[in-house]
């Protein structure tokens, strides 16, 4: 699938949630037909990208939670790289810790949803919102460490923020919240430290 194609369906997926977002913030619980209306989408469409109303109404409330770049970052100064990827990293970890549960469940149906048969395999099965935090956070270094240094780094940090890594350090590593952020943090400095300019 190409990038462009693949861009299109995730903001057809983020279309989908910002319009259950709209439609639950109005008081009542919509169905996926209306949900699809409100994003301008056809019913089917709809379908592909959520088997369900509860499955698109529980990730909507997990998206909204997630603050805007420009929000999270308007405090930060440009200078100090790490700090603004401890930021997107607090702002995850604050969202994750609220929504533990609800993250885990739709977490496990997006693993159940990749080994179904017949599934859409150009479907994205869950929003990407890391991403967009991580490339905000690290916006100060473009012209100043090459685009390939700069990808790679925003996917290494992919896999140190988010719920996969929350689950790593607590069920796996079985860490402290300390020693979990200590881990964090010490990730994130030496990786940025890594491909940032002296």
């Amino acid at each position: 699938m190409s990038g462009a194609r693949s861009r299109q369906k995730q903001r057809t997926r983020k279309d989908l949630l910002r319009a259950a977002a709209r439609l639950l913030e109005a008081g009542d619980k919509p169905t996926l037909d209306e949900v699809a209306e409100e994003a301008m989408v056809s019913r089917a469409t709809a379908y592909r990208y959520f088997s369900n109303v509860d499955a698109l109404l529980l990730e909507s409330s997990l998206d909204v939670s997630v603050p805007e770049p420009e929000t999270l970052f308007a405090t930060v100064s440009e200078q100090n790289v790490v700090e603004r990827v401890q930021r997107a990293d607090d702002a995850l970890n604050a969202m994750i810790a609220e929504k533990e549960a609800a993250l885990r469940l739709m977490l496990a149906k997006a693993l159940e949803r990749s080994i179904a048969p017949g599934g859409e395999a150009d479907v994205p099965m869950r929003q990407n919102r890391r991403s967009g935090l991580i490339e905000a956070a690290l916006a100060p270094l473009k012209g100043r460490v090459s685009a390939r240094e700069l990808k790679m780094l925003t996917r290494a940090l992919a896999l140190v923020l988010g719920t996969e890594a929350r689950i790593v350090v607590k069920d796996v590593l079985r860490l402290s919240d300390s020693e979990a952020l200590a881990v964090k943090r010490w990730t994130i400095r030496t990786l940025v430290n890594a491909v940032e300019p002296a």
